[in-house]
C-alpha cells in the first residue's frame, strides 16, 4: 500500500539552479531525488512546498513522495544524509495522509532576507552587503501598507504561469541583529521573485529615494517597471512553512 511522507530539508542554494531541475544545471530537487533513488532502491518524485530560484537557501524546506513500504525515519535520514552533498541535510521525515500535499496544504510560508553593511568572508554567500545608510523605521512604515491580500503583480517576475497573482500578506518587517538587518516577511502564497522586489523596493524608502504614499501607488499600478530592483538571490532564506496539523499521521 502506498504511504506519502513529508521530508523535511534545509539547504545552502550557493551551487544550485534552484529547487526545480533543470535542463542545464544542477538543482536541489535532482540531487535529493538522486539520493532517495539510491537509497530505496526505487525511483521517486519529490513534491515541494515551494520553488526556489537560483542562489536562494533554505533552514525549512517540505517536499511529498511516496513508497509502497514503511520508512523507518532515523534509519532513513542518516543513510540519506550520508549520500547527499555538505550543501543539503535532511532533519525530519512525517508520514501523512495520502491526501497531504506539500504545496497545496501551506497555511503560509516565511522568508528572510539579511543585508550588512559590514564585509564579512564567512557570511559573504548568505548575506547582501550593502553600505548604504537606511532608516529602517521607515522601511517598516512601507513595509507595513502592503500588509493584507491583494494582487502583487508589481513585485512578480512577468510571464508566470500563475492563475492569480493574488497574495494575502501575513507580516513585513524589518529588524536588527547583531549588525545585520532583516527582513521577515509571511504569507500565504508569493509570486516569483517578489521577496527581492519588495525588499529593493523597501530600501529605496530606508535610502529616501522613495515616499511612503508612493506604495500603495505602486501597488495598484500593477507594473513591476515601477517597483526598485531585485535584491541578489544569496541573501534569501525560506525559514517556515505552516501546515494544518491534521493531515499528520
Amino acid at each position: 500500500m502506498e504511504k506519502r511522507y513529508f521530508l523535511y530539508l534545509k539547504f545552502k542554494g550557493t551551487k544550485y539552479h534552484g529547487w526545480q531541475i533543470q535542463p542545464n544545471g544542477i538543482s536541489v530537487q535532482e540531487e535529493v531525488e538522486q539520493a532517495i533513488a539510491i537509497l530505496l532502491q526505487k525511483k521517486i518524485a519529490l513534491t515541494a512546498a515551494g520553488r526556489t530560484d537560483a542562489g536562494v537557501h533554505a533552514s525549512c524546506m517540505v517536499a511529498h513522495f511516496e513508497h509502497d513500504k514503511n520508512i523507518v525515519r532515523d534509519k532513513f535520514m542518516f543513510h540519506l544524509n550520508n549520500i547527499l552533498s555538505e550543501s543539503i541535510s535532511i532533519y525530519d521525515l512525517k508520514e501523512v495522509t495520502l491526501d497531504f500535499h506539500a504545496r497545496f496544504a501551506a497555511k503560509s510560508r516565511t522568508y528572510r532576507y539579511s543585508i550588512s553593511a559590514d564585509k564579512n568572508p564567512f557570511q559573504e554567500e548568505i548575506t547582501h552587503r550593502y553600505s548604504k545608510k537606511i532608516e529602517l523605521e521607515k522601511m517598516n512604515e512601507a513595509a507595513r501598507l502592503m500588509l493584507g491580500e491583494r494582487d502583487f503583480s508589481c513585485f512578480s517576475k512577468s510571464k508566470t504561469q500563475t492563475f492569480t497573482n493574488n497574495c494575502d500578506l501575513q507580516k513585513a518587517e524589518w529588524f536588527e541583529k547583531d549588525g545585520t538587518y532583516i527582513f521577515e516577511i509571511r504569507a500565504n502564497r508569493f509570486l516569483r521573485n517578489m521577496v527581492r522586489a519588495i525588499v529593493g523596493t523597501l530600501l529605496e524608502v530606508g535610502e529616501g529615494k522613495r515616499t511612503l504614499e508612493s506604495i500603495p501607488v505602486l501597488i495598484d499600478s500593477k507594473d513591476r517597471s515601477n517597483a526598485g530592483v531585485s535584491v541578489p538571490a544569496k541573501g534569501l532564506f525560506l525559514v517556515d512553512i505552516e501546515y494544518p496539523g491534521e493531515g499528520f499521521i
